[in-house]
Protein backbone atom coordinates (compact mmCIF):
# COMPACT_ATOMS: atom_id res chain seq x y z
CA UNK A 1 0.00 0.00 0.00
CA UNK A 2 1.48 3.29 -1.12
CA UNK A 3 1.35 6.27 1.17
CA UNK A 4 -0.05 9.44 -0.28
CA UNK A 5 2.35 12.41 -0.38
CA UNK A 6 1.15 15.40 1.60
CA UNK A 7 -0.18 18.26 -0.53
CA UNK A 8 1.63 21.58 -0.38
CA UNK A 9 -0.38 24.47 0.96
CA UNK A 10 -0.23 27.78 -0.89
CA UNK A 11 2.31 27.72 -3.73
CA UNK A 12 2.62 24.57 -5.73
CA UNK A 13 6.07 23.15 -6.27
CA UNK A 14 7.34 23.95 -9.74
CA UNK A 15 8.55 21.14 -11.96
CA UNK A 16 10.46 23.63 -14.14
CA UNK A 17 14.02 23.82 -12.82
CA UNK A 18 15.41 26.55 -15.04
CA UNK A 19 16.94 26.24 -18.44
CA UNK A 20 16.68 28.40 -21.51
CA UNK A 21 13.46 30.32 -21.84
CA UNK A 22 11.97 30.65 -25.27
CA UNK A 23 12.84 34.06 -26.70
CA UNK A 24 15.45 34.82 -24.03
CA UNK A 25 18.85 36.34 -24.78
CA UNK A 26 20.16 38.64 -27.46
CA UNK A 27 18.59 38.30 -30.85
CA UNK A 28 20.70 36.91 -33.67
CA UNK A 29 22.34 39.73 -35.60
CA UNK A 30 21.87 42.27 -32.81
CA UNK A 31 24.49 45.00 -32.60
CA UNK A 32 27.15 45.13 -29.92
CA UNK A 33 26.88 47.44 -26.97
CA UNK A 34 28.35 50.95 -27.18
CA UNK A 35 32.12 51.04 -26.76
CA UNK A 36 34.08 53.90 -25.24
CA UNK A 37 36.16 54.20 -28.41
CA UNK A 38 33.03 54.33 -30.57
CA UNK A 39 31.47 56.92 -28.28
CA UNK A 40 34.58 59.12 -28.38
CA UNK A 41 34.74 58.86 -32.17
CA UNK A 42 31.06 59.82 -32.46
CA UNK A 43 31.53 62.84 -30.16
CA UNK A 44 34.53 63.96 -32.20
CA UNK A 45 32.67 63.52 -35.49
CA UNK A 46 29.54 65.37 -34.31
CA UNK A 47 31.54 68.21 -32.71
CA UNK A 48 33.43 69.09 -35.87
CA UNK A 49 36.60 67.25 -34.88
CA UNK A 50 36.81 68.62 -31.33
CA UNK A 51 38.32 66.20 -28.81
CA UNK A 52 36.06 65.05 -25.94
CA UNK A 53 38.61 66.18 -23.35
CA UNK A 54 38.57 69.68 -24.85
CA UNK A 55 34.75 69.70 -24.78
CA UNK A 56 34.77 68.59 -21.13
CA UNK A 57 37.23 71.32 -20.15
CA UNK A 58 35.25 73.97 -22.04
CA UNK A 59 31.99 72.91 -20.38
CA UNK A 60 33.70 73.05 -16.98
CA UNK A 61 34.99 76.56 -17.71
CA UNK A 62 31.51 77.64 -18.86
CA UNK A 63 29.99 76.38 -15.60
CA UNK A 64 32.72 78.17 -13.68
CA UNK A 65 32.16 81.47 -15.49
CA UNK A 66 28.41 81.20 -14.72
CA UNK A 67 29.32 80.44 -11.06
CA UNK A 68 27.20 77.28 -11.19
CA UNK A 69 28.71 75.63 -8.11
CA UNK A 70 26.68 72.42 -8.32
CA UNK A 71 27.70 71.78 -11.90
CA UNK A 72 31.30 72.76 -11.12
CA UNK A 73 31.39 70.18 -8.32
CA UNK A 74 30.11 67.50 -10.69
CA UNK A 75 32.85 68.39 -13.17
CA UNK A 76 35.45 68.33 -10.39
CA UNK A 77 34.31 64.84 -9.38
CA UNK A 78 34.31 63.60 -12.97
CA UNK A 79 37.73 65.04 -13.77
CA UNK A 80 39.31 63.89 -10.49
CA UNK A 81 37.94 60.38 -10.92
CA UNK A 82 39.57 60.23 -14.35
CA UNK A 83 42.85 61.68 -13.07
CA UNK A 84 42.96 59.43 -10.00
CA UNK A 85 42.45 56.34 -12.14
CA UNK A 86 45.42 57.34 -14.29
CA UNK A 87 47.58 58.33 -11.31
CA UNK A 88 46.97 54.99 -9.62
CA UNK A 89 48.68 53.25 -12.55
CA UNK A 90 52.15 54.61 -11.74
CA UNK A 91 54.80 51.99 -12.40
CA UNK A 92 57.78 51.69 -10.06
CA UNK A 93 61.01 50.43 -11.55
CA UNK A 94 64.24 49.61 -9.75
CA UNK A 95 67.81 49.78 -11.00
CA UNK A 96 70.15 46.80 -10.95
CA UNK A 97 71.90 47.96 -7.73
CA UNK A 98 68.61 47.94 -5.82
CA UNK A 99 67.78 44.46 -7.10
CA UNK A 100 71.21 43.13 -6.08
CA UNK A 101 70.94 44.71 -2.62
CA UNK A 102 67.56 43.03 -2.11
CA UNK A 103 68.95 39.68 -3.28
CA UNK A 104 71.87 39.96 -0.86
CA UNK A 105 69.59 40.94 2.05
CA UNK A 106 67.28 38.02 1.25
CA UNK A 107 70.22 35.59 1.09
CA UNK A 108 71.52 36.82 4.45
CA UNK A 109 68.11 36.53 6.09
CA UNK A 110 67.64 33.06 4.64
CA UNK A 111 71.05 31.91 5.84
CA UNK A 112 70.28 33.15 9.36
CA UNK A 113 67.00 31.24 9.35
CA UNK A 114 68.46 28.03 8.01
CA UNK A 115 72.05 28.33 9.32
CA UNK A 116 73.37 27.85 5.77
CA UNK A 117 76.41 29.74 4.58
CA UNK A 118 75.57 32.35 1.95
CA UNK A 119 78.40 31.30 -0.40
Amino acid sequence: METEKPKLKGRQKSTNHGGKREGAGRKEGSKHMITVKGLMEAVEAKSGGENYTDILVQDFLDARSRKDTQLMMKYHQLILQKVLVNVSKIEITENQDAVQAKQLAFAEALSKLTAIAKD
